[in-house]
């Protein structure tokens, strides 16, 4: 689950356990989750995202809101058409 977007609920046929309580538990203890924010890694998720695998040489930028009048950056790779991998940073704060 960790490495491929796989739902708990989908392990249950292979396994035979149940799907809705592998995955709280999954969320609250295995995925070290409520740590994450605690750590290195996560001291700067609150205010922006970066995924340098995902750059390539035709980026393009764009500002939104998305609730509550907080605007965000977004940049993406162009030869990723909007797909899988297109996202290479996302922004907080930023002025327009």
């Amino acid at each position: 689950m960790d490495r491929y977007p796989i739902t708990g609920r989908s392990l249950e046929w292979f396994f035979d356990i149940d799907g809705d309580l592998f995955e709280r538990q999954y969320k609250r203890h295995l995925s070290g989750y409520w740590q994450w924010k605690d750590s290195t890694e996560g001291l700067h998720a609150e205010q922006w995202r970066v995924f340098p695998q995902n750059i390539g040489p035709h980026l393009s930028i764009d500002e939104t809101s998305l609730s509550r009048g907080e605007l965000y950056t977004i940049v993406t790779n162009k030869d990723a058409h909007g797909r899988k991998n297109a996202i290479v940073a996302i922004v907080l704060g930023t002025d327009a």
